[in-house]
């Protein structure tokens, strides 16, 4: 399964680099859509993603809208991650996919509310507990991606360490 996280308008590099290297540590393929908050070449963002860049795919958007029109969320298996999903990001509704989508919006906003009530079948939260505004980007990304893998039997990645078969 192909696994596309895409991050609209993120604007702290640290949870860009983290996410950046989750993606490459999964095979996922990182969306990045402008305007960023940062530039992608600042010192903290590849930090952050130590030397996992050379790994990682990568395209970026100039706009929310661009993204859109290139993979439209109706001809896409696109899932939207909010705090105000609709289902739970847990729900067995990512196998038997060949390709998935998984949005999240901006650090401080998340994701624009008419788009939430335009696909509000397709948007998925992460419980916690009440009143509490949200998780952190990059763990609600590693989250999420985790469990499309664990729901496809983390096809694709190394599931057993060699590391002690040499010992």
């Amino acid at each position: 399964m192909k696994i596309n996280v895409v991050l609209v308008e993120p604007e702290i590099p640290q949870n860009t680099g983290n996410i950046a290297r989750t993606c490459a540590a999964t095979g996922g393929k990182l969306h990045l859509v402008h305007p960023l908050g940062f530039s992608i070449d600042e010192k903290h963002l590849k930090r952050a993603g130590l030397d996992y860049w050379d790994k990682l795919e990568i395209e970026e958007h100039i706009s929310f809208n661009k993204f859109l029109e290139k993979y439209p969320p109706e001809k896409n298996n696109m899932f939207f991650v909010t705090t105000k999903g609709k289902h739970v990001y847990s729900e067995d509704v990512f196998t038997n996919l060949n390709e998935v989508f998984v949005l999240f919006g901006k650090e401080t906003k998340g994701l624009p509310e008419d788009i939430l009530q335009k696909y509000l079948s397709k948007t998925i939260r992460i419980p916690m507990k009440e009143h509490l505004r949200s998780l952190n980007l990059s763990n609600s990304v590693a989250i999420v991606v985790y469990e499309i893998l664990r729901q496809n039997n983390f096809d694709g990645l190394e599931e057993i360490s060699s590391y002690f078969d040499n010992k």
